[in-house]
């Protein structure tokens, strides 16, 4: 509770919001493989941004979904938060059967690589 709401029991008022335009343009997501997050978002069909390696320490991959206008980074060096920490991010579809196939698809095709190799 804030001091003013102490102060005479009364709700404070919200800031004015401001009128200038905010976008989410991308999200740092924690991986362990970089190479094999970069070839599971590029069997989706999602647009490779940027791949940029600096020395031994840092690489950034950033990779935009159809349609979106946000992205996500990944990489060596980007984050200090533990592979799979990421939660609550939702990706919205427009059909989602036709989704849930591609990923099904996408999916089989990863693990039928993973047992010929």
């Amino acid at each position: 509770m804030s001091t003013s709401q102490e102060q005479n029991g009364a709700a404070a008022k919200p800031p004015q919001a401001r009128k200038v335009d905010l976008k989410l343009e991308a999200v740092v997501i924690p991986v362990s493989d970089v190479d094999r997050a970069k070839s599971f978002y590029g069997s989706l069909g999602w647009r490779l941004d940027a791949d940029f390696v600096v020395g031994d320490s840092f690489r950034v991959v950033q990779f935009t979904p159809p349609g979106s206008s946000a992205s996500i980074h990944f990489g060596k060096g980007l984050t200090s938060a533990a592979p799979g920490a990421a939660q609550n991010l939702y990706l919205i579809v427009s059909d989602i059967e036709a989704a849930h196939d591609e990923l099904d698809r996408v999916r089989s095709e990863l693990e039928r690589s993973i047992r010929e190799s």
